[in-house]
């Protein structure tokens, strides 16, 4: 009788999800947030106690914590926090790390410069909205200045 088919633990995929977010410092409704599926906060709380995640969907999760479906299949903390406790010099073991470390990648500048141009759009409005105010309030001064000259 094959022994190592027993041996071989199941792999509870929703934990694993569950642990990288918790590592990743990414709160359940901020993960359902960055799917392309928008999933809810109870969603993802779903996937998390499931122990099998459908292909499709364990594929959006995964790239929205910035990592493979094969990564979360794979995932086990005790090796991550071995390899952690184990080296201490991260730069010679660079390669190793990066089995373990998930790389999230924000393009930071393309957001602030489209953060800054809508400011300076909404900026412009408002700008050329006082000037159209403060223009009908002189207007409106002078109909009553001329109104108390008639009488």
């Amino acid at each position: 009788m094959n022994t190592a088919f027993q041996d071989e633990e199941k792999v509870h995929i929703g934990h694993n999800v569950k642990r990288i977010r918790e590592i990743m410092g990414i709160k359940q409704s901020a993960l359902g947030g960055l799917c392309r599926s928008k999933f809810t906060q109870q969603r993802v709380s779903e996937f998390e106690n499931s122990i099998y995640i459908d292909e499709p969907i364990l594929g959006e999760l995964a790239e929205a914590l910035g990592v493979t479906p094969e990564f979360v299949r794979n995932f086990k903390e005790e090796k991550a926090i071995y390899n952690i406790q184990h080296n201490s010099d991260f730069h010679d073991n660079a390669s190793t790390q990066q089995n373990f470390q998930p790389a999230i990648t924000y393009d930071a500048a393309d957001k602030l410069a489209t953060l800054l141009e809508k400011f300076i759009e909404e900026d412009r409005a408002k700008t050329e909205s006082i000037a159209t105010l403060s223009k009908a309030v002189l207007d409106l001064a002078e109909e009553v200045k001329k109104l108390k000259e008639g009488r």
